[in-house]
């Protein structure tokens, strides 16, 4: 039996849809991380118990010992009923801020006519992380001109040129953009997303001189992407917006080419 084999590939135009799909699943993946802290909240652990034993006085569902063993799951009704309508709140309060977003990433520019665009300038790149035939992972640089912009478009403002290509001009930013980051649940525990990282800022720093720092949003509902930046030094930045229910504080991040030379040197 032949041994899958792990691979970093540049996107191709057959993987459109499939990148789109992976795109929002990694947009909306943050909202089950929101929905899970605010189920282990203790103020919302507090509330639904005292709902629930206002509730259980009121329908008279106080255990009965009386009817044996049975009898003191009398509760149980009213404490599950309430707290299928605290989950239900609770994603409806997530919900709207990661939708929105997962909208607004799906119709940016870079999305169009994803190799067109990332081959804009040499450092950028939109790469996939396949083990076998099962995909792990994709990593987006955008070193373009545009790397800053975050700018959506609509499907029937695209110009393109006589051969059916977008038309995008060319050239290398000093601070490029990582766009879009996401790896596989099952293969985080081995820390595949560190290498994916390494080989996207190997790629952007060796290809133009010009290139002087990788930017990231970094978002404390997804710590595997938190911790691999740690581990590669990238500095706090600047505050960027807050999400969820509780407001949950995200963060610009950026790594410059002189920590990632020495971080090199010192491998």
């Amino acid at each position: 039996m032949v041994e899958p084999v792990a691979k970093i590939r540049p996107v191709t135009a057959a993987d459109h849809k499939h990148i789109r799909f992976m795109v929002g699943k990694a947009e909306m993946e943050p909202i089950a991380v929101a929905n899970d802290r605010l189920y282990k909240n203790p103020l919302v652990l507090a509330l639904w118990i005292g709902l629930s034993s206002v509730f259980v006085e009121y329908m008279k569902w106080w255990p009965k010992p009386e009817h044996g063993v049975f009898g003191y799951l009398t509760p149980i009704p009213a404490f599950g009923t309430l707290s299928i309508a605290f989950m239900f709140a609770i994603d409806w309060l997530n919900r709207w801020d990661f939708e929105d977003r997962s909208s607004h990433v799906l119709r940016r520019p870079d999305l169009v006519d994803v190799p067109a665009y990332y081959s804009r300038s040499p450092s950028s790149g939109f790469w996939i992380l396949e083990y076998g035939d099962r995909f792990v992972g994709m990593i987006a640089l955008d070193a373009s001109l545009d790397a800053d912009a975050d700018t959506v478009v609509a499907p029937d403002t695209v110009k393109k040129d006589r051969s059916g290509k977008v038309k995008m001009t060319k050239g290398t930013s000093k601070i490029a953009t990582i766009r879009h980051f996401y790896i596989e649940d099952p293969y985080r525990r081995v820390g595949m997303q560190d290498d994916l990282l390494d080989y996207a800022l190997a790629h952007a720093f060796s290809s133009d001189a010009m290139l002087e720092g990788v930017r990231i949003v970094e978002s404390p509902l997804r710590q595997y992407i938190v911790d691999t930046l740690n581990k590669h030094d990238f500095k706090v930045e600047r505050k960027a917006e807050r999400v969820g229910a509780l407001r949950w504080q995200n963060r610009v991040r950026i790594l410059d080419r002189q920590r990632w030379s020495v971080a090199r040197r010192a491998e």
